[in-house]
């Protein structure tokens, strides 16, 4: 990638001209929350029926990209949004199970250097609350938040966990218990970070959060005050839910009424031919709840920021690690360790999604399933673990008074790499050549500074992605994908974005045009086929 060097950081080549009237604009504080397992449409401000009012006014006050991309899954999320690198480049091309090929390492590597490293070097405090994920659980901690550039942190090294009782709970590097009988991660996540903002002097320097939360990742796990919010919302079903939503998102101009909404998962009966509707229905009550509950939070944050006068100059940004899951959750095999055995209350944890046990108490774990899964990434296909649209699609939602001039919809494509491209051009840090000692892996992204004064920024020349084999590249409206093992399939996104009319057999020239770009892309960053991969 080309780039030009500021003495605000990295941007893309034709970026630089276009900011110098933000360079007056103190630098601002920056969070960054990140949502887990949320679908396109599930907030309010994307189509969704879930009450989320915080979320909606900082999208009301600020920029909705409709085109903004994620890794697909959570460890390679993490990884890119805190290198600005590709997941492959930073160790973390699947999880974090340990293996031998160099992109696929499931620990994040030493050429690459975090975003909370940036910021700092660059004079910003740096604070972590929630999920780290980019590193084994294990005895060393060579890896993990506080060595890795954060002054504090508050949160769960591991993937998942009880929200009641979350495992691997850790403040700065030691592991610690939840510190009160009513504890719900959720809202610990959400009083750690406003405590942090609120304690904060105004003669200190400006700060880097990074709140990630863990809902609504599953267990379903919510406060009965919140589920009882939806009860009886979604006694029509996923159809009529994903009918709903969609035609929100027509109206709010999200996505184009000519994409025909995809055709319900085969997988999943229409809802009058459900035989569990009662269980189905509170399964999305639950999820809504952590969802809210999320929002509520959020609330708090944004409202810490306020009393404190801080919130003009506060760059928010909001998005998701993937698409909605569609995994299910087994109640055989060996125990994970994000799974008690125990719940708070002494009960045994009763895992896995049977419709005999009532989903949301904290001696429960399970998860939506696939046909709520399907209506959060309204109007795409497939889920988490793919990379067609419902995959990598994500809200992202950027608010910062002071600094976006041009607000509402942006229609430009972005990805997690331009993440730690914007915080260190709009912080005036520096991306290193070298950290520590070790050479760093050139930055991947852009910054998305211009968006937020102009509306507009060079686009990249082509977005990658491959995770379990499943692999894409864009090239402005052009996408070729495949399914893995399957064959790479060619969508023209401005007339298809919804990956329903496959144009690869009548366009064999820009299928092998855009393969090549991918083939080039994946011999740098070394992406392996998934076989060799797992058998590594």
């Amino acid at each position: 990638m080309n780039t030009t060097m500021t003495r605000r950081g990295f941007l893309g080549s034709a970026a630089a001209a276009s900011l110098a009237p933000a360079a007056a604009t103190p630098r601002p504080n920056i969070i960054l929350i990140l949502a887990d397992d949320l679908g396109y449409s599930d907030i309010g401000c994307y189509g969704g029926e879930i009450a989320t009012p915080n979320l909606d006014r900082l999208a009301k006050g600020g920029v909705r990209f409709t085109q903004f991309y994620n890794c697909a899954r959570c460890c390679p999320t993490r990884a890119s949004i805190m290198t600005g690198l590709y997941p492959q480049q930073a160790g973390v091309g699947h999880m974090v199970e340990p293996r031998k090929l160099p992109a696929y390492q499931g620990d994040l590597n030493r050429n690459c250097v975090t975003i909370a490293e940036v910021m700092q070097s660059g004079g910003y405090q740096t604070w972590m609350a929630g999920k780290w994920h980019v590193t084994p659980v294990s005895d060393s901690k060579h890896n993990w938040p506080r060595q890795r550039g954060y002054q504090k942190f508050y949160g769960t090294i591991t993937g998942a966990g009880s929200f009641y009782d979350p495992v691997t709970l850790t403040r700065d590097n030691d592991s610690i218990k939840p510190d009160k009988p009513n504890y719900y991660y959720t809202d610990a996540l959400s009083d750690q970070a406003s405590t942090w903002i609120g304690e904060r002097k105004p003669t200190d320097a400006p700060f880097f959060l990074y709140l990630a939360y863990t809902s609504p990742h599953w267990p379903l796990h919510a406060l009965e005050s919140d589920i009882a919010k939806y009860k009886g919302r979604y006694k029509e079903g996923w159809d009529a839910i994903r009918q709903e939503r969609h035609k929100r998102q027509i109206g709010m101009g999200l996505v184009d009424q000519k994409w025909p909404i995809t055709p319900r998962d085969g997988s999943v009966p229409e809802w009058k031919d459900e035989p569990d509707k009662e269980w189905m229905e509170r399964r999305m009550e639950v999820y809504a709840a952590q969802v809210d509950r999320m929002d509520q939070g959020i609330g708090r944050v944004v409202e810490t920021l306020r009393r404190t006068g801080q919130l003009d100059n506060t760059l928010i940004l909001f998005l998701a690690d993937n698409g909605g899951c569609a995994e299910n959750l087994a109640n055989r095999g060996p125990r994970p360790i994000y799974i008690p055995e125990k719940a708070p209350n002494g009960n045994p944890v009763r895992r896995g999604n049977d419709k005999s046990i009532t989903p949301g108490g904290p001696d429960t774990y399970q998860s939506y399933g696939i046909g709520w899964a399907n209506a959060s990434n309204t109007p795409f296909r497939l889920y988490k673990h793919w990379v067609h649209e419902g995959g990598i699609s994500t809200p992202f939602i950027a608010h910062w008074p002071k600094g976006v001039k041009k607000r509402g919809l942006s229609h430009e494509p972005g990805h997690l790499i331009d993440i730690m491209a914007t915080c260190a051009d709009l912080g005036g840090a520096t991306y290193p050549t070298t950290f520590k000692g070790n050479p760093i892996t050139p930055l991947e992204g852009r910054s998305l500074a211009p968006v937020f004064a102009t509306g507009k920024r060079t686009p990249h020349p082509a977005i990658y992605w491959e995770h379990e084999g499943n692999r894409a590249v864009r090239q402005g409206k052009w996408k070729l994908v495949a399914k893995w093992p399957g064959k790479w399939e060619l969508y023209d996104l401005e007339a298809d974005r919804t990956e329903l009319h496959d144009l690869a057999a009548s366009n064999p020239d820009k299928v092998a045009e855009l393969e090549k770009l991918w083939n080039d892309w994946g011999r740098k960053v070394q992406a392996e086929p998934w076989d060799k991969v797992t058998r590594s």
